[in-house]
């Protein structure tokens, strides 16, 4: 299937993604606060091999060469190292603050793509990322409140950590999704992540139940559709444009925060929800049409 020449549709399938990721993350927290954020994050990361792996296998791809297999591994120890420290964060943070900390990584990915990629920097999407970043100031103004604990510093510490680190994963993504095909590159982003953390799983994982399988599942299965989803949109439309589409996590975020785990939206959120959607619209704006660097097949 040919690449689209409007950024358009990659953009929307990167909020499919984007949608299939916070669902995710309020499963991930359910999970991390019953069984701590390395033994969910292992788990998770085992379950989507075995279902993206057998997929794999059955449309008889070929092993990743020696460039796609480095990107692979590259990738897959950013965005380990990013969720384990986002989903860690997360059993101390409410889940709208925590993501509003994340926001952090499409600004930090916006110029790594113009250092590392090459990409112009356009207006659009910087004015975007000025309106976007004000609507993130809203909502640290609504939740600094109380001070927090000891731990909800710490959280939120390992948060602006994680999105450093997926950032960077965001910018490699990039590359790998040129590589390798969104199957592929969701198989192997879960192997390596799977990989890594199995080597300390005999001092840290614990067993889940039975009643917390079917829930590993589907948080494997929702992961799997994201990084599908993403993995498609990135091999089609520049990272500058699609890292934009992260901060429409924050609206899914103070819902499923609402109404699974009883947190509350202030007008902040709301205000600041409003900011960060127009920025996002802004970006789009005059990037929609544009014909990507690169067009690819999958």
């Amino acid at each position: 299937m040919s690449a689209p020449r409007s950024a358009l549709v990659p953009f929307l399938i990167a909020c499919l993604g984007i949608f299939s990721y916070s669902i995710m993350d309020a499963l991930m927290k359910y999970l991390s606060l019953q069984s701590g954020a390395y033994s969910a994050v292992l788990w998770r990361s085992i379950a989507g091999v075995a279902l993206t792996g057998v997929i794999f296998l059955a449309r008889g791809n070929r092993w990743p060469g020696r460039v796609a297999m480095r990107l692979h591994v590259m990738r897959g120890t950013a965005a380990g190292l990013s969720v384990l420290l986002f989903f860690w964060g997360l059993v101390h943070v409410p889940i709208a603050q925590a993501v509003a900390l994340t926001f952090l990584a499409p600004l930090i990915a916006l110029f790594l793509a113009g250092l590392v990629l090459g990409e112009v920097i356009g207006r659009s999407a910087l004015a975007g990322s000025v309106i976007a970043s004000a609507g993130v100031l809203v909502i640290a103004l609504g939740q600094r409140g109380g001070g927090g604990s000891a731990l909800m510093w710490l959280g939120s510490g390992a948060i602006v950590l994680a999105s450093v680190l997926y950032a960077a994963s965001l910018i490699l993504l990039r590359q790998q999704a040129q590589q390798a095909s969104p199957l592929e590159v969701t198989l192997f982003t879960s192997a390596v992540i799977g990989a890594l953390l199995l080597a300390g799983a005999p001092w840290l994982a614990v067993w889940p139940t039975v009643a917390q399988l079917p829930w590993i599942l589907v948080a494997a299965v929702l992961g799997s559709i994201a990084a599908f989803a993403l993995a498609w949109a990135y091999a089609r439309a520049e990272a500058q444009l699609l890292s934009m589409v992260e901060y429409t996590a924050f609206i899914w975020a103070a819902i499923l925060g609402y109404v699974v785990f009883a947190e509350r939206v202030s007008m902040f959120t709301v205000t600041g929800a409003v900011l960060i959607i127009l920025g996002c619209l802004v970006a789009v704006r005059s990037s929609a049409g544009r014909t990507p660097p690169t067009e690819v097949t999958a």
